[in-house]
């Protein structure tokens, strides 16, 4: 399974950071040139490459970091996203509900993402919080996944725990998911909460 992040922002390279604590491949990519991504890059991680975006999305499985206007540019970057899981790390905060055609944000964006299996994940915490270490006093920082693709969700629960975290499955997009996508100018009520799992 190979992974890219796209978005090389404060939430992209805090996810890179993730990626290098545990030694896990990544490419990285952003609007910008890879030589310019590429010192702050090597800083994180020998695991950390930045490449082009056409080529960091030859990964199978791809993180959304990018602020949320810019997604459609980045769909429009491949003809077809059959095969691949797309994680949606970003938040709408505050785009009107209206501008979503009445959908959470995730759903929305899927749209955009033809083909592609959508997974909404590591988007409720603060950048610092989600660039520290998640194994914290005995227990793992949550990582919140909702999906309205059942099958999507089982992968990136298993990258969510070899990257340290403790996966908590919120099922559909409009149902549990819903607490963790933002509505205009209102946050869902898990956004922002440092939770933990205690190991069994």
């Amino acid at each position: 399974m190979s992974y890219a992040i796209v978005g090389f922002g404060k939430i992209g390279q805090a996810l890179a950071h993730a990626f290098a604590r545990k030694n896990i491949n990544v490419t990285v990519a952003s609007r910008r040139p890879p030589e310019a991504l590429a010192p702050q890059a090597r800083a994180i991680g020998s695991t950390v490459v930045a490449k082009s975006l056409r080529d960091a999305l030859e990964a199978d499985t791809i993180i959304l970091a990018v602020p949320f206007g810019e997604h459609r540019e980045i769909a429009k970057a491949l003809p077809s996203w059959k095969g691949k899981t797309v994680i949606d790390a970003m938040n709408s905060f505050p785009v009107p509900p209206e501008e979503l055609d009445g959908l959470p944000s995730s759903a929305f964006v899927a749209k955009s993402f033809t083909g592609a299996k959508l997974v909404k994940g590591f988007n409720h915490l603060v950048a610092v919080t989600l660039a520290t270490d998640p194994i914290v006093e005995g227990g793992h920082r949550v990582v919140f996944l909702s999906s309205d693709d059942e099958d999507a969700i089982a992968p990136v629960a298993d990258l969510a725990k070899k990257l340290g975290f403790a996966p908590v499955k919120l099922g559909k997009l409009n149902e549990g998911g819903a607490l963790v996508h933002a509505r205009g100018q209102t946050w869902g009520r898990l956004i922002f909460q440092d939770l933990f799992k205690k190991e069994q």
